[in-house]
């Protein structure tokens, strides 16, 4: 393969003399999510063939870097480092050879543990082609705890989608029972579950949706005198709440106990997202210093909601979920995401730690000794 010159844009090497040059090269493999989730060397990125063109100056906007590209056989790779080479990478060396014979020839190898059944990689196969999951993050979310405060509105789409995507253990606080009123959005429940326990409603559904899933019955509603240990053994917790109250409660607890928590509301055709990562962004009473008047607050049994609203934000805090339990992508932490159903638009609020907050501010009982988690960004606080 030459260029109009009739020189070769990129050098062909052996397996063997791959493995020497790689400690001196940017290592590029351009298999599938697939492939490289049964196997790769360790310092490699992965740039499937047909992202490499899209996506090469963001991981390697130096276009003299030193480049290493392999597929399985050379073949995909090859296409890759000519398309580089005509985007003006100038040293690249692709590997014309099986890449399995790496391991065999001294190179690092990274492969993955049988974490999973059988059972659970067919459920989730599409999933861990994700290369930010794969089969590491997938026994995370399986090994992952997450509370639901409230298994109404809010709670009932983020349940499904936390349960269906493998969330280990679902639990539910919530001490109401199922009314007619509640099957306009709560999706939980069904017409012939009308007087029955939310929680047990639910836990038939998503036991329903999947059998693996251990869904943890609360049936008590979340006070100042349960909250700590409500929220104890779980990872994460999602505000599904509806009053004030009890939000402020929550966070009370959630920034002694260093839980996160990721906050819900909705109102009429109006929905709001956040994240709250204690002592490293805002917490709830950052945003609210105080409780607003219930005039001005008024509830869904009084003002009203669109019943796909609480959908629509129940699966963005699920999708904040399991950025957290995977440590992966940017959270909400520190904005406030706005969604107006009316006009199917999204604004965005930063929101600034104060260090006044009586939870999480600079003479909190909770905030940590380190002088890395007491500093508080002093900016003017934006509700």
């Amino acid at each position: 393969m030459t260029d109009h010159n009739g020189h070769a844009p990129f050098r062909q090497v052996s397996v063997a003399d791959a493995v020497r040059l790689a400690p001196d090269r940017r290592i590029i493999d351009v298999r599938e999510a697939s492939e490289w989730n049964e196997g790769h060397i360790p310092t490699a990125t992965l740039l499937p063939l047909g992202e490499v063109l899209q996506r090469i100056e963001e991981v390697v906007p130096d276009r003299s870097t030193p480049l290493l590209l392999h597929c399985l056989s050379g073949a995909r790779s090859a296409r890759a480092s000519a398309a580089l080479a005509q985007m003006g990478y100038t040293d690249i060396v692709n590997v014309a050879g099986l890449i399995h014979d790496w391991k065999k020839l001294g190179g690092a190898w990274d492969e993955p543990r049988q974490l999973l059944t059988e059972a659970q990689r067919a459920r989730y196969h599409r999933q861990m082609l994700i290369p930010e999951i794969g089969q590491e993050g997938q026994r995370k979310l399986l090994d992952s705890k997450v509370l639901l405060i409230g298994a109404g509105a809010l709670g009932s789409g983020a349940a499904f989608y936390l349960a269906s995507s493998g969330v280990g253990t679902i639990g539910l606080v919530d001490a109401d029972v199922v009314d007619e009123s509640n099957l306009q959005r709560q999706i939980l429940h069904t017409a012939d579950r009308v007087g029955m326990p939310k929680t047990e409603s639910a836990r038939l559904t998503l036991n329903a949706l999947n059998p693996e899933t251990n869904v943890v019955e609360h049936r008590e509603w979340l006070t100042a005198d349960n909250a700590e240990r409500l929220i104890a053994g779980y990872d994460v917790i999602l505000d599904g709440t509806d009053n004030f109250d009890t939000r402020y409660v929550l966070n009370d607890a959630a920034v002694k106990l260093r839980k996160p928590v990721v906050h819900g509301s909705i109102y009429r055709w109006d929905g709001q997202v956040t994240t709250f990562v204690p002592f490293e962004g805002p917490c709830y009473r950052c945003m609210y210093p105080t409780q607003p008047p219930p005039e001005l607050a008024p509830a869904c049994s009084v003002a009203g909601v669109l019943g796909v609203l609480p959908g629509i934000i129940g699966l963005l805090e699920a999708n904040e979920v399991f950025k957290l339990l995977l440590g992966v992508g940017e959270t909400l932490a520190g904005r406030l995401l706005m969604f107006d159903a009316m006009g199917t638009t999204f604004d965005e609020v930063r929101i600034w730690r104060d260090p006044a907050c009586p939870a999480c501010g600079e003479s909190s009982p909770y905030a940590s000794a380190s002088p890395g988690e007491r500093q508080v960004e002093r900016a003017e606080v934006h509700a």
